[in-house]
Order: C-alpha cells, then sequence, then structure tokens
C-alpha cells in the first residue's frame, strides 16, 4: 500500500505557504520511505544479514537573489504536522526568517501545487517481487561455491547482495508535486588469491535498476568463472614499471576515470566552490575532437536512471562534451539559480537527511569509429587496462586509479599480464589525450559519493586510447 500518496497535498500546501510567508523565495520538501536489505556471504556461510527501514524528511528553503540565493537544510523522521513545522522553522531560522503569527498561508503568495505526477504508479508490486532471505542466501552460496570450483590458490571468497527500494515524494513552492517508487539491486563476488609471496584480489560487481527478479537469472557460473580466470592470470603476473606510455582503456568500468576525473568537474556544485577549471570554457575545446561525452538518465534499467530526480523533475539526456567541445554542465535546482545553468533533472541525493545537489546519472564516453584493436596495433609499447580497480580524485580532478587486470603492449599486440600499475594524471592534461574511441560502447553499474551522499550511477565508454599518462609502478 503506498504511504505518500495525494493526501499528503493539503499538509504538504500549508507547510509550502507557511514557508513562502515567512519570506522565502522558495520552499522544497522531499518525502521518503525506505527498505533496504544487505546479505553477505563469505566461504560456505551467510555471515551478514542487514535490513533498515527509514522514513522522513527533508525541508529547504532559499532565499532570493539579492541575498545571493542562500538557502536553509534540515530533515527530520517526523512527519507529523507538528515536527514538520518545527523542522521548517528551523530551515528558515537558519536564514534569519520566521513564520508569521495568525494563519500564516493566508500572507503568502503561493498559489498551490500542480497535479500529482505519479511515476510509481505502475510499480507498486515491485518490492514484493524481490527475492526473500533465503532465495538471496542460496544464489551467494552458489556464487562462492563455483568460484571454488573454478579457482585456485584462493584464501577468501565472498559474495554479496544489496537491494534499496524507495517512495519518494518532491514538493515544492513553484507547484512541483510528483512521486515515484525505485528499485536498486547489486550482487558481487569477489576472491583473493594467495601462493606464497603472490597475491592477486580480483571483483566483479553489477547493478541494475527496475528489475525485481534480477538476481533470479544472474549466471552466477560464468560470473565466478571469470572472477577465476582473471585471479589465475595475475597472481603470477610481473610488476609493471613505472613511466610515461601510451595506455588503451578497456570499455564498461574504464569509464570511471572520466566520471571521477572529468564528470564531477562538470557539476554546478563545482562552479559554485569554485574548484572547476571549466567554468568559465562553455563552447571551448577541453578534449581531443575525438572525444563526445553524454550523460543521461533515461537508458531502461541502467544504474543512474530515474523516472523523475529528486527534485521531482523529469531527466533528459545532456551533451557534455562534443567533439571535443565543452557543451553543458549539469544542473539541479541550486545550480540553475546560482550559476544561470539550466537544471538538467540532475538533481540527486542518497536519502532525505541530504539536500540534493547537482550529480551525474549515467556517465559515458561515445562511440567511435575504431576497432579494439585499431587502438592496440596503434602502439610500440604501452600498457592495455582491462579491469579498472579504485582510485582518488582531488577537488581540481587530480586521479591516481588502480588497475586491477592490465597486459603489455609490445609492437601492437597484448603481451604479458602486470600488476601494480596505477594511472595518475589530471582531467584538464589527459582529456585531450585521448585521441581515438572505439565501437564497443558499454555501461557498468557504480557508486558515486559526493556532497549529497552515494547515489547510483553508471560509467561507461568504449575502449579508448589515452595518447600518454603516467603510469605508478616499480
Amino acid at each position: 500500500m503506498s504511504f505518500l500518496d495525494s493526501l499528503w497535498r493539503q499538509r504538504l500546501e500549508l507547510l509550502l505557504g507557511a514557508g513562502r510567508a515567512a519570506g522565502a523565495e522558495l520552499v522544497e520538501v522531499f518525502l521518503e520511505r525506505g527498505d533496504r536489505l544487505g546479505v553477505l556471504a563469505e566461504q560456505e556461510r551467510v555471515t551478514s544479514v542487514s535490513p533498515s527501514f527509514a522514513t522522513g524528511a527533508g525541508i529547504r528553503v532559499f532565499l532570493g537573489a539579492e541575498q545571493g540565493h542562500r538557502d536553509g537544510f534540515v530533515s527530520t523522521n517526523d512527519l507529523s504536522e507538528k515536527g514538520l513545522l518545527r523542522a521548517l522553522d528551523q530551515a528558515l531560522g537558519m536564514l534569519s526568517l520566521q513564520r508569521p503569527g495568525g494563519n500564516s498561508s493566508t500572507l503568502s503568495s503561493f498559489q498551490g501545487l500542480a497535479e500529482l505526477s505519479d511515476y510509481g504508479a505502475g510499480k507498486q508490486d515491485w518490492l514484493g517481487r524481490c527475492p526473500g532471505v533465503q532465495t538471496i542466501a542460496d544464489r551467494l552460496l552458489e556464487g562462492t561455491e563455483r568460484l571454488e570450483h573454478h579457482g585456485q590458490h584462493l584464501q577468501a571468497r565472498r559474495g554479496n547482495y544489496s537491494r534499496d527500494w524507495q517512495e519518494v515524494m518532491v514538493a515544492a513552492s513553484d507547484g512541483t508535486f510528483a512521486r515515484d517508487l525505485r528499485l536498486h539491486q547489486t550482487l558481487g563476488l569477489s576472491v583473493l588469491a594467495a601462493d606464497g609471496e603472490h597475491r592477486a584480489g580480483v571483483a566483479r560487481r553489477f547493478g541494475s535498476t527496475d528489475l525485481p527478479e534480477d538476481l533470479m537469472v544472474w549466471d552466477a557460473d560464468g560470473t565466478a568463472s571469470d572472477i577465476a580466470s582473471s585471479s589465475a592470470t595475475m597472481l603470477y603476473a610481473d610488476y609493471v614499471d613505472a613511466g610515461t606510455y601510451p595506455v588503451v582503456l578497456a570499455n564498461k568500468f574504464g569509464g570511471v576515470i572520466f566520471h571521477e576525473a572529468c564528470g564531477h568537474l562538470l557539476e554546478t556544485t563545482q562552479i559554485e566552490r569554485g574548484t572547476t577549471p571549466f567554468a568559465e570554457r562553455i563552447g571551448q575545446p577541453i578534449a581531443h575532437e575525438s572525444v563526445t561525452a553524454i550523460d543521461e538518465g533515461l537508458s531502461p534499467q541502467s544504474f543512474g536512471s530515474l523516472s523523475m530526480d529528486d527534485e521531482g523533475q523529469v531527466p533528459q539526456r545532456t551533451t557534455l562534451i562534443e567533439n571535443g567541445v565543452l557543451k553543458a554542465f549539469l544542473s539541479d535546482r541550486a545550480g540553475e539559480l546560482r550559476t544561470g545553468q539550466p537544471r538538467t533533472g540532475s538533481g540527486r541525493r542518497q536519502s532525505y537527511s541530504f539536500a540534493a545537489a547537482s550529480r551525474m546519472r549515467n556517465t559515458f564516453i561515445a562511440a567511435g569509429p575504431h576497432s579494439p584493436q585499431d587502438l592496440i596495433g596503434s602502439i610500440d609499447r604501452g600498457l592495455y587496462c582491462k579491469v579498472m580497480g579504485g582510485g582518488s580524485v582531488g577537488p581540481t580532478g587530480q586521479f591516481n586509479f588502480s588497475v586491477e587486470e592490465g597486459y603489455l603492449i609490445e609492437d601492437g599486440e597484448l603481451g604479458k599480464p602486470v600488476k601494480g600499475a596505477t594511472l595518475i594524471g589530471d582531467a584538464e592534461t589527459v582529456m585531450p589525450r585521448i585521441s581515438m574511441c572505439a565501437n564497443d560502447l558499454d555501461l557498468a553499474a557504480g557508486f558515486c559519493g559526493s556532497v549529497s551522499g552515494s547515489v547510483y550511477v553508471t560509467v561507461g565508454q568504449p575502449h579508448v586510447k589515452v595518447d600518454a599518462i603516467t603510469v605508478g609502478g616499480r
């Protein structure tokens, strides 16, 4: 049964009217009910089952342009009328505003909410169709058993699953009134292989949205075979020599570098903070002419797709870079108010405890005209990064990312496997060096942490060639 429905209209209109009567330029309320579950299997045992539930609201108020569109934000899990008004008063107090006495709604110019845009109408049964704990446990244990079957010298085998179901509603004093139901599921397998002094850790993770039965169609044996093969290859691989090389980055999760090193710099949050070098470069080249980059929230079942963003706006396809030229930034409500960049359906937050911010959704470098072998064949000596690992990024795009599975490129052919490689650089330097893009665009699920918490995203790209990048090694 729905908890958030059109019956909330009257209470929300009173709340929004009270905020406007206090002098706020705009008032926004985000309501959420969440049902989450995590399950962990290690070796032949399920070691953790972690359910969690949440209900709450986030209230944000903005001052006008003459006050720099300053805002106050407060969250609460008290959804009574008294509790919501208390949270509103706290948010107003951050801006030195106070509700007037009497019937404040009559003192407001607020005209009421629009008709409810209900994007969750056809999704009511999703939670009930998700697998139960016993089914999840059986599938994870199947995965760890298949790892044991395919693997060698395995010291640790793990499988994990998480489900995140949300019912959300957004109401704002500009008339916005929208509701949605969301479902994200993620599944991962990982191993640690060891033989004497040799070590290798390999992991794979998959994620989807809007697919309640996704776990039931997972190919556990295929995933385990892939992981075991990769760990066996990397276990005895030599360490890479440090230097500056041409590099080919594989498709799918190879796109994490663009996401982290460049994508964040194209969010209006970074313009507001003064941390992006691209703030004044709309219409100017910031990458090689071979690079076109897209962010969108529309691809069916992709991890970053949305029926509406966390400010109630329908997502869209945004061309960030076209043939190397910067075309647009990702913008939320605050970004539009403070920077003038139009909203792109990119206002996102982890939960009601966070104010929305401009965030990526499905972000990828577009396919080019070449085959992956064309890229590899153009390099006399370099590095092929088949699988990327973790890394870190500085506030203005400096990055370092480990290579989980890599191979030398010698005379245009793949050579021996190597480990211990770290790619080091910054967005301004590396983007102009992406000189070739292949024709095999693919996407991968991931998580992105930033000012508004951790959100679900997709990263992606075809195989791309970077003419020169610093490679850390031994």
